[in-house]
């Protein structure tokens, strides 16, 4: 399958309310001028904003986005994707959620952070992106049962158990991305002070980021699932997120008249 099929099967499947967010850190010219070449149509953001932002283009309007530094608006992010180096406004940024200001730059070190060169990242839904670029990362804004679904089928196709997804304060879409390039690694993390009101993710959206190395591994499992049974481990059988009922619950039943 290519990545629109992908796509569609996983809206349908795991009831997806967000696309899958496919993100491409860019730091070879030529294959940036590439992108730009043969992309249908590029949005850029017309004002600085943050990362989280940039990707509600892409998982809620359809939207292949691009930009460099200069559209982004959030020092998080810049220092997440190596745009910045840490200083005092980065660490006292950080103070409300910390101790002191000690910790705070001890918890601001221990973040992953790309190394410098990055020219420019783009989002976009991942059915948009055949003929364009391979992902680094695919990212899921999702619900509980969702997200589970997903990190059940990652560790059965990547023989990984159990799961240590990485959290930290202040940079969860940002953050969580560079995480799982860097370490080729699951990412499953709630939404940061930030990405919960500027990201829009009010509806308690879980965040979910699957190395593009590892999600055809991942979305194979999905796919050997459905052939065997179905899309839900919940309750097998049924479709995706299945039958909100008591397990063997001998009640709720249903019989055709």
């Amino acid at each position: 399958m290519n990545y629109k099929e992908m796509q569609d099967v996983l809206m349908k499947e795991l009831r997806l309310y967000h696309y899958p967010v496919a993100v491409k850190f860019f730091y070879n010219e030529e294959e940036l001028a590439s992108f730009q070449e043969d992309a249908p149509e590029i949005h850029t953001p017309l004002k600085p904003m943050t990362f989280c932002q940039w990707e509600l283009g892409a998982r809620m309007q359809g939207q292949i986005v691009y930009s460099d530094i200069k559209g982004l608006g959030c020092a998080n992010a810049k220092y997440s994707f190596g745009w910045k180096g840490q200083d005092d406004a980065e660490i006292k940024g950080h103070a409300k959620y910390v101790q002191d200001l000690d910790q705070a730059e001890r918890f601001v070190k221990s973040k992953h952070q790309l190394w410098e060169g990055l020219l420019g990242i783009a989002v976009a839904p991942l059915g948009s992106i055949d003929g364009l670029f391979q992902p680094d990362t695919i990212h899921f804004y999702c619900d509980n049962m969702q997200a589970y679904h997903l990190a059940v089928d990652y560790m059965a196709a990547t023989d990984t158990h159990p799961l240590r997804p990485n959290i930290t304060m202040n940079s969860s879409a940002c953050g969580g991305n560079v995480f799982t390039f860097i370490e080729q690694e699951f990412n499953m993390l709630p939404a940061c002070s930030g990405s919960y009101n500027a990201g829009k993710t009010e509806r308690g959206e879980i965040n979910v980021i699957i190395p593009g190395s590892k999600f055809k591994a991942t979305f194979q499992r999905l796919m050997d699932r459905i052939e065997a049974a179905s899309s839900s481990i919940t309750r097998p059988g049924d479709g995706f997120p299945g039958a909100d009922i008591c397990k063997n619950c001998p009640l709720i039943i249903f019989k055709k008249q």
